[in-house]
């Protein structure tokens, strides 16, 4: 099909149309060891248009095609990346393209050259833009070094392809080995590694036993049928190391060994253990302090005979805790960001033990979504909720025995909202308004700390209060 495409729409010679055959013969393996969409495209006779002549789809992962696109057209406004490369032969990463069937990808595209130097073809691999890009730091360094690979290997060097490669446009070390086990290719961040490791020999020509930086056979690698992925440190350095079998027409013709030097992200992974270390301890601290502070003030309302006073003393302990349980949290999880269900949910327990009477039964339920806020803003939440709460205990069920509170977290886009629901007695508006200092806190908090608002509802079935937030 490559050699009718061709023949029929571009004006390629008879040895270019075999010098894009050979790059076919390796567009499998290819596709398996990057796990990607892999396309050979070509220039048309007419200008600014490119016809795809071969593609390869991964048989390891979901491919992003439904269809062949082989004999498609690709249009500038559409690829530029591949339309770029195959006019001004420069490769091209992570550039934005819309396939033929509507979907918009990234591309990478490196161009395939004859013995002239001249353009051919060019070799695209495309992966999802939708993609999950919250995975953690191996899977990012792993889909670095595949995408870079992609840029190289896919003008494999090979006998047949003199001048089609140039393996040095990457960033990571790579080897290539025939089946034999005896090296045949390195570019030069390779053999500048090997010399930071002391070899004084060209690797080129040794044996991967002599080469390998992990404990694994050549034998083990030829057996895998997928690439294998480990980590090493050898001397001072941290590599991250990826062995793929390379195969053509289903026959394995070699191993590709890629390292990337990863010393300077571990050492970044070490700054930030330590950092999330000295955060936890600084917030237990605060905690600590916090709970030594209520606990003093405990002991000197007790020595009040003033009920008013008492009061005062309770109310302001109970702020005291809402504060310090944001900081249990974040000592739990030495990071700035915390899930505010989790503090509502201490916040109701200190709640029910500090404020409700044992002749009471008050039910507290929470519904609602989960979702992570920064603890500067998931202390202020607690502050308020703690508030609300205390109200509630103390004012809405003087006159029953058991009554019940609902607590309502709904996320939004731009906003979210909590809401505090009470089965209570209500109260007068007009009333409290200028009496309450719970209150004033309240709505001072959520328009100057939050961003918010707040909407306030009691008669005689209960009291309602939303406040919302800005994410």
């Amino acid at each position: 099909m490559l050699r009718k495409l061709c023949r029929t729409y571009t004006n390629l010679l008879e040895e270019d149309i075999k010098i894009l055959k050979n790059v076919e013969n390796y567009l499998q393996s290819i596709s398996n060891l990057v796990k990607a969409d892999i396309f050979i495209d070509c220039l048309t006779r007419e200008s600014g248009i490119a016809i795809v002549v071969s593609e390869a789809k991964p048989s390891n992962t979901r491919s992003l095609y439904r269809e062949t696109v082989v004999g498609e057209l690709a249009l500038m406004e559409n690829e530029p990346a591949a339309l770029r490369t195959l006019q001004i032969g420069m490769g091209t990463s992570d550039l934005k393209a819309i396939t033929q069937e509507n979907r918009v990808v990234k591309q990478n595209t490196v161009p395939i050259k004859n013995n002239e130097d001249k353009v051919i073809g060019v070799l695209i691999m495309e992966k999802d833009i939708t993609e999950d890009l919250s995975k953690n730091r191996n899977m990012e360094i792993l889909s670095e070094t595949t995408e870079q690979l992609s840029q190289t290997l896919m003008n494999l060097r090979s006998p047949e392809l003199p001048n089609t490669v140039d393996f040095n446009l990457i960033n990571d070390a790579i080897i290539i080995f025939n089946d034999y086990g005896v090296s045949i290719y390195a570019n030069h961040i390779a053999e500048d590694m090997y010399i930071k490791l002391g070899y004084k020999d060209k690797i080129v020509g040794m044996k991967f036993n002599n080469l390998v930086l992990s404990k694994i056979s050549f034998c083990k690698v030829l057996k895998e049928n997928n690439s294998i992925l480990s980590e090493v440190s050898i001397a001072d350095f941290s590599l991250q190391i990826k062995y793929a079998v390379l195969r053509k027409h289903n026959s394995i013709c070699g191993v590709v060994m890629l390292i990337k030097d990863i010393t300077d992200i571990k050492e970044k992974e070490k700054q930030l253990i330590l950092k999330a270390v000295a955060i936890r301890e600084i917030h237990h601290r605060v905690k600590n302090n916090l709970q030594t502070i209520a606990s003093i003030l405990r002991l000197q309302s007790r020595r009040i005979n003033n009920e008013e006073a008492k009061k005062a003393f309770k109310e302001s302990i109970g702020r005291i805790l809402s504060i310090a349980t944001t900081h249990e949290v974040l000592a739990q999880n030495g990071i700035d960001d915390v899930d505010i269900k989790n503090i509502l949910s201490k916040i109701k327990d200190n709640s029910i033990r500090n404020f409700i009477q044992y002749n009471k039964q008050i039910d507290i339920k929470f519904i609602g979504d989960s979702f992570y806020v920064n603890s500067d803003k998931a202390t202020s939440i607690a502050i308020v909720l703690n508030e609300l709460l205390q109200n509630s205990l103390q004012h809405a069920f003087v006159d029953k025995k058991e009554g019940g509170i609902e607590i309502i977290i709904k996320k939004g886009i731009m906003y979210s909202n909590i809401s505090v629901i009470d089965n209570g007695k209500g109260f007068d508006m007009n009333l409290i308004r200028n009496e309450s200092l719970g209150l004033d806190i309240v709505k001072s908090i959520v328009k100057d700390k939050l961003n918010g608002d707040i909407n306030i509802e009691s008669n005689e079935s209960g009291t309602k209060v939303v406040f919302c937030f800005k994410n």
